[in-house]
């Protein structure tokens, strides 16, 4: 039996995305349930804790691969013009028909900034500039890590892009606050005004927890 090694110093690692997750007993570590074979050699994998770990991991007994599982990072950014902020209704599942910021995951080899910026382009067909950090929310149920900046839309323009439905600067008092996407959204959305009506911006840290099951 093959002992498990580390599977990141393998050059020809590929990366796994979550399709559907699993808690792991006495842990908050979420694992990937669709996860079944290895992908360095075919073969099935196993869940179990590897030498000199605290956590169980998908694990390959016959080539010694481990298949680690982070948080994904989702990166976008709340476009300001003038008094009103920039909003896209979601042409996507998860929350289809709902309003959200610009935002999505961060691919590899790419910055914060680039990923807000893309993200930006390709769901509201509008060029910012990012002024700062605004807020980081760890969102653990789901394994993921929402980081949002400030930003203003560098001419007042934008449009409709491939996951959006609609696009529409809205004023703080018409925010559509029970058509608002995720809670994190509404977090962020709720720190930038806070933060504007004081005439002071700061990074804020949060957590979107998981509402208890009844």
């Amino acid at each position: 039996m093959a002992e498990l090694v580390d599977a990141r110093d393998s050059k020809s690692r590929s990366p796994q995305r979550s399709v559907g997750s699993i808690p792991t007993p006495g842990t908050n570590q979420v694992l990937d349930s669709e996860m079944n074979y290895c992908s360095h050699c075919g073969h099935q994998l196993v869940v179990k804790i590897p030498p000199g770990d605290h956590l169980p991991r998908h694990g390959c007994e016959h080539c010694g691969a481990i298949h680690y599982q982070n948080p994904k990072v989702v990166v976008g950014c709340v476009p300001e013009w003038e008094d009103k902020l920039l909003l896209c209704r979601r042409a996507i599942d998860p929350r289809k028909g709902y309003w959200t910021l610009p935002a999505g995951f961060m691919e590899n080899g790419e910055t914060l900034e680039q990923a807000a910026l893309r993200e930006t382009r390709e769901e509201a067909l509008a060029e910012v500039e990012l002024l700062a950090p605004l807020a980081v929310i760890s969102v653990p149920h789901v394994s993921q890590v929402h980081f949002m900046f400030r930003a203003r839309l560098r001419d007042g323009t934008f449009g409709v892009g491939a996951e959006t439905t609609e696009t529409a600067l809205f004023r703080e008092a018409d925010i559509p606050w029970p058509e608002i996407a995720f809670a994190s959204v509404r977090m962020t959305l709720e720190y930038f005004f806070t933060d504007r009506s004081r005439g002071e911006f700061s990074c804020h840290i949060g957590t979107w927890n998981k509402p208890a099951e009844s």
